[in-house]
């Protein structure tokens, strides 16, 4: 690949998997098309040393914008949204503008420039509250809020467009995604970021609910390479779960972090979140069955990510 464009490379997983892009073989150039919504400066900050690495400050709802970044681009890997649950309730409208009509506009400008590839940031909450575990790409879809829906029109529109354009599309569906430089500090921040926070600061550790809810946590890292792992395979198209296939309580997991940090923080029990979904296990074979495979386990993941966190720190 000679052009790959990322958007929201501003963002936690956009600016990994940016910063992996420009280490590719052949240093491609890599331009990142983010408005700092949710993208974070300190993360463009971090990886903008990268020569062959250029961002440009502007939102994939601008068909302007969205047109000149894709000019000779080899593929995309869509990553800009609105990224939290809340708020979509909120601001189901936005939502919508963002999401799906983002999502079209880059699809458009991909059929005029002849891009090859596109990778959509997908979600496990299309898969709502359906009582099956673990969760299956054969699964019917049941989003239950505006993200969820959003992700699944995002999804259904790449597949348009592969058949219709000729465009190779993935869509990736991130189940719990944590790791190094996840901004703890922000409204809608994941529950990894925040209980490291608080159990080095031995605080209490807020949970929403009774903490039984169970998830499957997936490293960024993991993230990332089975991005570079769809993205440089044409033959690949459809719909895959990334995640490492093993669930845990909420409560299990600020346990965990607690004894990692050596953390005497106790527990503190909030009013559960609208929107929040129970239980969410995935079985990740259908991507495994590609070849991919993940690297880390949730405790190898957690030292790797306080380890980075230990050093930004000193």
């Amino acid at each position: 690949m000679k052009k790959i464009v990322v958007t929201g490379g501003a963002g936690f997983i956009g600016s990994h998997l940016a910063d992996a892009c420009c280490r590719l073989p052949g240093h491609p150039q890599v331009v990142i098309l983010d408005n700092l919504r949710t993208g974070r400066q300190s993360n463009l900050e971090r990886i903008l040393h990268h020569s062959n690495l250029a961002w440009v400050q502007g939102s994939i709802t601008d068909p302007a914008a969205v047109d000149e970044v894709c000019r000779g681009t080899d593929c995309i890997f869509h990553l800009a949204a609105m990224v939290s649950v809340p708020e979509s309730l909120l601001s189901p409208l936005e939502c919508v503008d963002i999401n799906v009509n983002g999502t079209l506009h880059l699809l458009e400008a991909a059929r005029r420039h002849g891009v090859k590839k596109m990778v959509l940031s997908s979600s496990a909450a299309i898969y709502g509250d359906d009582p099956e575990l673990p969760k299956h790409e054969r699964l019917r879809p049941a989003p239950q809020t505006p993200y969820g829906i959003t992700k699944l029109d995002g999804e259904y529109y790449l597949e348009m467009a592969r058949q219709q354009y000729g465009i190779s599309t993935v869509s990736l569906r991130y189940f719990n995604v944590y790791g190094p430089y996840q901004d703890p500090k922000s409204q809608y921040a994941a529950a990894v970021p925040i209980f490291i926070e608080q159990a080095l600061q031995h605080q209490a550790i807020s949970i929403y609910g009774d903490g039984l809810q169970t998830r499957d946590f997936v490293f960024v890292g993991d993230v990332v390479a089975a991005n570079l792992w769809v993205g440089q395979r044409a033959e690949l198209h459809g719909v895959f779960n990334v995640a490492t296939g093993t669930t845990i309580t909420i409560l299990e997991l600020a346990q965990t972090i607690c004894n990692i940090v050596g953390s005497t923080s106790p527990i503190e029990h909030l009013a559960p979140r609208p929107g929040d979904i129970r239980a969410s296990w995935s079985d990740p074979s259908k991507l495994m069955a590609t070849g991919f495979r993940t690297g880390y386990d949730l405790q190898n993941g957690l030292q790797r990510t306080l380890e980075v966190l230990t050093k930004q720190k000193s």
